[in-house]
């Protein structure tokens, strides 16, 4: 290769003959030197400014026997932080907010606050619970999903200090404020109707968000704890409802339509476990009459109290119990 002809530029300050940069400043003081000197000069500069808007100079000036020209400044006012604490004026009921979760951080981050701020809004009493089932690795395998047995566990878990329950999932945040979330004295209450849910519009559909009392919980003895995976424990649901006698009541009134919730799952990121293995396919569209509230098996592992952007919520580490012989799906393998 032939050595390269290009030389680099003498510039005039740099010929040995000059000590001065063309500024006037020392050869010696670089581009550092003048950004440190800058970051310097910038923070002395809002120092005073905090000082002279709070009054700390002009005090200072008058214990010495200076006069102060002018009155002190105000200082800009702060942002104002919305700050919500239960008052027992919301009403004599206090809902508890049952939040199946697993590995869905990034959504989590966003529903507690918003679901809190939302439930204050309109003066609901209540707490969030969310019942994030921690993973068994026996023998090489994993537990699969169970949406209603996290139901169940966080309905037993919940205590006396709340007397009705919605179960929510994680991904649906309401929008419209127009939508009750008071006590279900009546009757279930399905806040996320069928005409209202951005994805699901049959008619006995009634996931996403459904309001009922502890009371109508109980009689219903909860969900089925058959259900692992994604899936169909909803639809059985209703047969329970139905089975029960109790009448299902839907928004009316509202007009926003399928804009009425925000819906944050991404189907491309996050797949669901649609798997039917074995006897499931023929299963999962039998009603359980025997297993639910009272037979779920379970095992808090921990109980943490947390504050996710300002708003409290409990994380309930629940590890479920899988019995093979009566749900051989319960597993991947």
């Amino acid at each position: 290769m032939f050595p390269s002809r290009r030389k680099a530029a003498q510039l005039p300050w740099e010929d040995g003959r000059s000590r001065l940069m063309p500024s006037g400043l020392p050869r010696k003081c670089s581009v550092f030197h003048l950004f440190v000197a800058c970051l310097l000069l910038g923070f002395l500069s809002l120092l005073w400014l905090q000082l002279s808007c709070s009054g700390d100079v002009a005090r200072a000036a008058r214990g010495q026997g200076q006069e102060t020209p002018g009155p002190s400044r105000a200082c800009p006012p702060e942002p104002p932080r919305e700050h919500w604490e239960e008052d027992e004026s919301w009403g004599p009921h206090r809902l508890a907010v049952l939040v199946p979760f697993r590995e869905r951080f990034e959504e989590l981050l966003v529903f507690v606050p918003h679901m809190h701020r939302f439930l204050s809004k309109k003066k609901i009493q209540h707490h969030i619970y969310v019942l994030n089932q921690v993973d068994h690795f026996s023998f090489g395998t994993l537990h699969r999903f169970n949406r209603a047995a996290l139901i169940n566990a966080g309905f037993l878990e919940s205590g006396n200090s709340t007397d009705y329950i919605a179960m929510h999932d994680v991904d649906l945040l309401p929008l419209n404020e127009e939508l009750d979330y008071g006590f279900p004295e009546a009757g279930p209450f399905h806040v996320a109707s069928p005409e209202l849910h951005p994805l699901y519009h049959y008619k006995t559909y009634v996931g996403g968000i459904l309001l009922l009392s502890k009371q109508h919980y109980q009689l219903c003895n909860g969900m089925s704890n058959r259900f692992w995976g994604w899936g169909r424990e909803d639809d059985e649901f209703y047969r329970r409802i139905k089975g029960a006698g109790l009448q299902l009541f839907r928004p009316s009134g509202i007009t926003t339509g399928y804009k009425t919730f925000h819906h944050l799952h991404d189907p491309a990121w996050r797949k669901r476990d649609q798997k039917r293995i074995a006897a499931q396919k023929q299963e999962q569209f039998k009603v359980d009459r025997e297993g639910g509230l009272s037979t779920v098996k379970y095992r808090v592992d921990s109980r943490t109290a947390l504050s996710v952007g300002g708003a409290p919520c409990t994380v309930l580490n629940i590890l479920l119990d899988c019995d093979k012989a009566a749900t051989p799906w319960c597993t991947f393998s």
